[in-house]
């Protein structure tokens, strides 16, 4: 798998992160940190960050979670608590070491989650909005079906050589790392309600109406539960990726709701 031209790493302790820079950097203007699924990476974002840096005029940082995509491998079995810790201790860190000033958050599904937390858990200077899709707050039977259903996909063959053109070397490392904690029995209690109170920025919570991995209740959740303003979208004729299912229609109300909270 070989990187692209403007790739680039994080290093996170002794931990180095895959990551690519969009647009103009921190100090000229605010960025869009895009926060990836739970079988995401850099590459699977496609060309949404620079479409929606383009349509903001701001920068974007996407970066691949260790064991995803070209970062460095992690050990498995990830931690059942692993969406905190990436809120509460990782993300704080590569926002630091990647000199963020003014920022919004993009997650989808467990990048979703994982903005959550990190807003939720403490007073982040410099973070402007929270932009989730898919995102879960707690599980839920219809997502542990979807996970047992992409295993059996995955162990068939032709979804793990999909996924390697995006994670090469570290394809079963993102794939089980992922499957393995959201089919745990210890995982159904999954819960992270209690940080949505501490989330006092803008967000804007989207969801398609046809996502097989979640029920709008975590749509109202979240949008019911945050200290702040936020806005939701139940999206027609969209599953779990707004963003690639529904693109123009999702980068036309993400840029609004970003005009909206930059003024």
């Amino acid at each position: 798998m070989s990187a692209p031209a403007d790739a680039t790493w994080i290093a996170v302790g002794e931990t180095r992160l895959e990551a690519r820079w969009v647009g103009p950097g921190p100090g000229v203007a605010p960025t869009l940190l895009f926060l990836h699924e739970g079988l995401g990476s850099v590459s699977l974002w496609r060309d949404f960050p620079e479409r929606l840096a383009a349509a903001t005029g701001m920068g974007a940082l996407v970066y691949s979670r260790a064991g995803y995509g070209r970062s460095d491998p992690c050990v498995l079995p990830r931690p059942l608590d692993y969406l905190e810790r990436e809120g509460r201790d990782i993300l704080p860190r590569v926002v630091e070491t990647a000199g963020l000033r003014d920022y919004h958050l993009v997650g989808h599904s467990d990048g979703g989650s994982i903005a959550l937390v990190y807003a939720g858990v403490a007073r982040r200077p410099g973070l402007r909005s929270v932009i989730t899709e898919a995102a879960h707050v707690f599980n839920e039977t219809i997502c542990i079906e979807a996970a047992r259903r992409v295993r059996d996909h995955y162990l068939s063959g032709e979804l793990r050589e999909r996924l390697a053109r995006h994670h090469g070397d570290n394809v079963d490392c993102a794939f089980y790392g992922w499957n393995d904690a959201w089919t745990d029995p210890g995982f159904e209690s999954m819960n992270l309600e209690a940080y949505l109170p501490g989330v006092t920025v803008p967000c804007l919570v989207l969801q398609g109406r046809d996502d097989d991995y979640g029920t709008p209740a975590q749509v109202r959740a979240i949008e019911s539960g945050v200290g702040g303003a936020a806005e939701s979208w139940l999206i027609p004729a969209c599953g779990h990726a707004p963003h690639r299912d529904r693109a123009d229609a999702v980068l036309e109300r993400m840029t609004r709701f970003l005009a909206g909270v930059s003024r």
